[in-house]
């Protein structure tokens, strides 16, 4: 009967573990997405003039805040 009972509490705690990932994945993913959001909203804000001092273009704005947040394989 122990031997039964030990088995099941490594896959309860497997179980766990997963869920307790999937978690972290999600806090994770969210904290990247207000991330960049942020870096967006920042880059929004700069005046035309302000982004054709630095070299950049409105349309350019998305794809910069993504690679900004996520790396350059976005």
């Amino acid at each position: 009967m122990a031997y039964v009972s030990t088995t099941t509490n490594t896959a309860a705690s497997t179980n766990l573990d997963g869920l307790n990932g999937w978690f972290a994945a999600r806090a994770e993913a969210f904290r990247n997405w207000r991330a960049y959001r942020r870096t967006l909203a920042e880059l929004e804000a700069l005046t035309n003039r302000d982004l054709a001092d630095l070299g950049l273009s409105r349309s350019g704005l998305k794809r910069l805040a993504l690679e900004a947040t996520y790396g350059e394989n976005v």
